[in-house]
């Protein structure tokens, strides 16, 4: 056989394989392209608990110094977050074309230098002096004057003068130019008297009792709520702190009384118990307050499909904002860069996932939570979208440890609860429990001025992490180290899954 048609055969070999293939190819159906809900799976398997905690651990760094509303650092994080949103084609929903809402919000910054000690009459004269240490035993205040005093300690109660309700902590004792101790909330619980709870609430807020101590006459606070915390108003010539149990029973060793019994005996009778405490202190804080500082929420918007439906929304939102410097870095990695970043995840699957949205959806990250949940205030007050067009708000609130997932109002809108509670059982399997919320005392989230405003409100939150040998809660030790990301990756599953169902329900 000649050598050219033996090529010829051996190339003829060779193609029709690749001939035979290419027409079976051209003679199948091509792919069908993917469902509705092969898209909502494959968006809610794109959440990545690495994504979410690298997107914690930005937050964290000490470039944002903590994120106190009103602070050029925390405006640098505000800007990272709606620069992620703006990669992600959400619109922007703030002020004048831009992704943010800005209010006026005053903010103090806490330095070094603070000091707090106890003088204790010795028995056989003089005075003993007692150090107490930062974080240990107490926190300078986080909005207190810049100033130092020794003076006489007296302990006022809850630190309620309410006439109406017959009853004044500051009745018979002098307070003028000293420090009074005091307790947090007020006397009384919502249960068994809902009605009389109300009438006592203005008196639990943190703002009456600071300056209801100023206007009798006090130059300092010993403030039986240790935790570092800005949600109080800055007083010329008012320094605080706040302090731990141990210190209250030091104030209360030597008077006869324990500490313990003495609150007891005020709630049970509701009758003042205020007294000297026969010992002096010096306190010394060393802050800057900045009464022209201004604050922001960062929010940003997906526009809905129908166009009817459109003109309502669902809102996912968490806030931003922890408790800055106070001296020292105040992470806020669970309360609530967690919150902030699975809001973020979830903005990211809505975005990128394909999956068609009837509703419009707003993403809200919230500022100034911590300095008395300002942002959500104001943003209620200046909605983007009317609140009475609002199916749905899904608040996210301290969700990075833990196993179970807990959806606080959940009883109070079972028509969300159960939405969740379905795409829970059928994709994410993990314990989640609602709650019911009576909403009566003064507002610690978010989810507060929404609810009171009458929109459909959750607040997610997660329990059942192991407990840690030290608190994290508003301490230098709320560090993403800390945190579960799997726990964050499953909320923000849930969330993304429970929206997408709420957006075209």
């Amino acid at each position: 056989m000649p050598v050219r048609t033996r090529l010829l055969r051996l190339a003829f070999a060779l193609l029709l394989p690749l001939l035979l293939g290419a027409q079976a190819a051209a003679q199948r159906p091509a792919a069908a392209a993917p469902t509705p809900d092969e898209k909502l799976v494959a968006a809610m398997h794109g959440i990545s608990s690495h994504t979410i905690l690298d997107w914690v651990k930005e937050m964290v760094a000490d470039k944002y110094e903590g994120r106190l509303t009103g602070t050029p650092s925390y405006d640098a994080s505000a800007a990272w977050a709606a620069d992620l949103l703006k990669v992600w084609t959400f619109k922007p929903a703030g002020d004048a074309g831009t992704y943010f809402q800005r209010f006026p919000n005053p903010y103090t910054l806490v330095k070094p230098g603070a000091e707090l000690k106890l003088h204790v009459p010795a028995p056989g004269g003089g005075t003993i002096v007692k150090s107490y240490v930062f974080e240990d035993e107490y926190y300078p205040g986080s909005t207190s004057d810049s100033l130092s005093a020794t003076a006489e300690v007296v302990y006022v109660g809850f630190g309620i003068t309410a006439p109406e309700l017959g009853y004044d902590d500051y009745k018979g004792v002098d307070v003028k130019g000293k420090f009074v101790a005091f307790e947090p909330e007020v006397p009384m619980g919502p249960e068994p008297d809902a009605e009389l709870f109300k009438k006592w609430r203005p008196y639990s807020f943190h703002d009456y009792k600071m300056k209801n101590a100023a206007a009798h006459g006090a130059i300092g606070v010993v403030y039986d709520y240790f935790i570092a915390n800005p949600n109080a108003p800055f007083i010329k010539g008012l320094q605080w702190a706040a302090v731990s149990r141990a210190v209250m029973d030091d104030l209360f060793a030597g008077t006869g009384k324990k500490h313990g019994d003495v609150l007891a005996q005020i709630r049970k009778t509701l009758t003042p118990a205020s007294m000297p405490m026969g010992k002096t202190m010096t306190m010394k804080n060393v802050t800057e307050h900045h009464p022209e500082g201004v604050g922001s929420n960062v929010v940003a918007w997906m526009e809905g499909s129908d166009p009817v439906l459109k003109q309502e929304a669902v809102i996912i939102g968490g806030h931003l904002d922890h408790l800055g410097l106070n001296p020292v870095l105040m992470p806020g990695a669970h309360d609530n860069a967690s919150g902030a970043a699975v809001a973020l995840a979830v903005a990211e699957a809505l975005s990128k996932g394909g999956v068609p949205l009837k509703r419009s959806i707003v993403i809200n990250l919230f500022g100034a939570e911590e300095q008395g949940v300002k942002g959500s205030e104001y943003y209620v007050a200046h909605p983007f979208i009317p609140n009475a067009k609002v199916v749905a708000f899904v608040n996210l609130e301290s969700v990075g440890r833990g196993e179970r997932i807990g959806v606080g109002s959940g009883r109070n809108y079972p028509q969300l609860y159960e939405v969740m509670e379905k795409a829970n059982a059928r994709y994410i399997h993990r314990p989640i429990s609602a709650s019911q919320n009576a909403n009566l005392a003064r507002p610690r989230q978010d989810a507060a001025h929404f609810l009171w405003a009458n929109i459909p409100t959750v607040s997610i939150g997660t329990s059942g992490a192991p407990p840690l040998p030290y608190p994290s809660y508003h301490t230098t030790k709320d560090r993403w180290e800390i945190l579960t990301p799997e726990i964050m990756e499953d909320v923000a599953r849930l969330v993304f899954l429970s929206t997408v169902e709420l957006a075209n329900k």
